[in-house]
């Protein structure tokens, strides 16, 4: 597979990771708001029990719009563009761990390869932002090698 394949399978991944998340959402979402609806206790709009199912509520919704603003952000990535140095869309490849910096999402199996999902704003990213493939950098006293960027 070339890289650019390996890119949109990783932006696919993202995506489909997201959607299961918000699959999962919304689900709470709808339990939330039967439990409130169910519940038998005082019917007033300052009932706490209902005031603490709308908070889990609005918490829930917060959490729904994030995965969807970042939905937003990884198709952004043009899976086409071979980055020459290290920026937001690009797969970086160390000697120690392969990243993809887009969003915070955290490790994935793609290709039967790892992944850590990162973005523009972790410590990792800014101490490897704007390097090249054959440069190196330190995070965490461990230094890394970028083998291969794009």
């Amino acid at each position: 597979m070339n890289n650019t394949e390996l890119k949109k399978r990783l932006v696919d991944a993202c995506i489909d990771t997201l959607e299961k998340n918000i699959e999962t959402i919304r689900n709470r979402i709808s339990e939330i708001i039967q439990t409130a609806n169910d519940y038998e206790g005082d019917h007033d709009i300052f009932d706490p029990f209902k005031e603490d199912m709308m908070k889990k509520k609005d918490l829930q919704v917060k959490q729904l719009e994030k995965h969807l603003d970042e939905i937003k952000l990884l198709k952004k990535v043009n899976p086409e563009k071979i980055s020459d140095k290290v920026e937001f869309g690009s797969v970086v490849v160390t000697d120690k761990q392969n990243m993809f910096v887009s969003i915070a999402l955290g490790k994935l199996l793609v290709e039967n390869e790892s992944y850590y999902i990162i973005s523009t704003q972790v410590p990792v990213f800014k101490a490897m932002q704007d390097k090249k493939k054959g440069d190196t950098f330190t995070i965490n006293n461990n230094q890394f090698t970028i083998k291969n960027l794009f």
